[in-house]
């Protein structure tokens, strides 16, 4: 199982990786971070919260973000096979996604120097780069849904 702990942590790093990303954004534009926002939140939150996890053994269980409770609380149980969901097709481009634009921006933006937007860039490679790997592996070496995971960073 996982521990709370461990869950906190998990949405604390995904929740910064948002906002450093909205951040890295707005250094160009306020317009694309207000965009960036809104989709991160959809995406992350609604969409593949519905698209994944209402096919998973979690649902309506902790798993290592929580998000099979959450899951749980709008939507419905879907019979589709894990291993075959739209959601689990789509989930890396969503978070390449929330990763690359804003790395973007921030590469753009830095035509005009400024150490923050440095600090932003570098914060928001490190956050990403524990997110992916470090923090995956973990999560993924406890879970249930390893072997069925196309995703799973422990196979």
């Amino acid at each position: 199982m996982y521990s709370k702990t461990d869950i906190l942590i998990g949405n604390f790093f995904m929740v910064l990786w948002i906002v450093l990303g909205t951040l890295g954004c707005f250094f160009l534009n306020s317009t694309i971070a207000l965009i960036y926002l809104l989709f991160a939140i959809v995406m992350v939150y609604i969409v593949l919260r519905k698209l994944v996890c209402t096919h998973c053994y979690y649902y309506d269980k902790l798993c290592s973000m929580g998000w099979g409770k959450l899951s749980s609380l709008f939507f419905k149980k879907e019979e589709e096979s894990f291993d075959n969901c739209t959601g689990i097709k789509i989930a890396p481009i969503v978070y390449g996604f929330l990763t690359l634009v804003p790395i973007v921006c921030l590469v753009v933006s830095l035509l005009s120097f400024s150490y923050e937007k440095v600090l932003v860039l570098v914060l928001l490679l490190a956050v990403s780069m524990y997110s992916g790997t470090i923090n995956r592996k973990k999560a993924c070496a406890k879970c249930k849904m390893k072997d069925k995971c196309p995703g799973s960073a422990v196979k």
